[in-house]
């Protein structure tokens, strides 16, 4: 769940070095040659927000599986049916669209935090959400947290840490755009207070300010990749090169809003060209995502390691990705669209 209005947090012991200019003029076809072959795992991508055409481009760059948080739509839910419907989909379509391009597909089921707000509706959606953690494909709860800091708001991020405890799932935390830093302390405080191992919880959305503290109390901190708000990859690299690798992972969001479901790859190339081993890149891309949320019981890498068989005449509920006789896989590199 994003919201385009925060301000970008700079500190100045972060401020871009004079390398970085030697970068700005390579497009994403020079950047791609430096990490063909690498696998990755974007933990945080809203899918439902994009296109085949992401997801082929996500493909292309080496995507290999992703995990899709329940989130804000952009405007509220009416109705529990909506929710139903949303949820449904995430373990559903969603999953079956990804597989169509060869990405293996994962989500979070989790009640938002700005819809907590809504007490009489959050009431009944968490009388539902039982129904959804334990299908096939659930890695954890999430996202859920603080946005406004609402006293709903905690009440919903409280009771969903105990539906996480009795399902055995990780957690997956939205740390709130403004006063950032107070929310994200009173979030892992909360998750503490309820007994959860912090190795289980991801606490996203973290920038400079936040992510010491994150990771001495021992939890996973994920950080958002995108334009102009949030965390620039320039600043990743920073971070990656002052608390190296643990803990510690990558993602797009890549919602409805300006995002790139590309910013783990170019991510990573950007690491690359800055000296960060290969390892070191690939935890932080692929390999933590794996171990914070294989808790679940859900992620064998078997399934999408060596890459996933894609057959795009299947069916989901007699529908297909393809339209109008279109064969499948369309070949993205030809100038004519047939």
């Amino acid at each position: 769940m994003c919201n385009h209005n925060e301000l970008q947090q700079n500190p100045s012991h972060f401020e871009e070095s004079d390398q970085v200019g030697t970068h700005r003029d390579m497009n994403w076809s020079e950047y791609q040659e430096l990490i063909r072959g690498m696998r990755f795992f974007d933990p945080h991508i809203h899918m439902t927000s994009r296109t085949t055409d992401d997801y082929q481009a996500m493909a292309d760059a080496g995507i290999v599986a992703i995990i899709e948080p329940a989130f804000w739509l952009g405007q509220p839910r009416t109705g529990l049916s909506s929710f139903k419907d949303y949820y449904s989909s995430l373990v559903g379509w969603e999953r079956f669209r990804s597989s169509q391009f060869g990405i293996k597909h994962y989500c979070t089921i989790g009640l938002n935090s700005r819809e907590a707000n809504n007490e009489p509706l959050a009431e009944r959606v968490m009388e539902i959400l039982p129904l959804f953690l334990y299908k096939e494909g659930v890695v954890g709860v999430g996202e859920i947290g603080f946005d406004d800091q609402t006293a709903a708001e905690e009440k919903y991020y409280r009771a969903q840490l105990e539906l996480a405890k009795e399902a055995r799932l990780p957690v997956q935390v939205h740390t709130p755009h403004r006063d950032k830093k107070k929310g994200t302390e009173r979030s892992m405080a909360i998750a503490l207070e309820h007994g959860l191992d912090p190795s289980w919880v991801t606490i996203d959305h973290n920038n400079e300010e936040t992510v010491k503290s994150v990771l001495d109390q021992g939890f996973y901190a994920a950080f958002t990749i995108y334009p102009f708000t949030k965390m620039g990859n320039e600043r990743m690299v920073k971070v990656v090169e002052q608390y190296g690798p643990e803990r510690i992972m990558v993602n797009s969001a890549a919602d409805w809003g300006i995002s790139d479901p590309l910013a783990i790859p170019k991510t990573a190339a950007l690491m690359k060209m800055s000296g960060i081993s290969d390892e070191a890149i690939r935890k932080v891309t692929y390999q933590n995502a794996i171990d914070a949320f294989g808790l679940s019981g859900q992620i064998d890498v078997a399934d999408f390691e060596n890459g996933v068989s894609v057959d795009q005449s299947q069916k989901f509920n007699g529908n297909t990705i393809l339209r109008g006789g279109q064969q499948p896989r369309v070949a993205k590199d030809s100038l004519v669209i047939r």
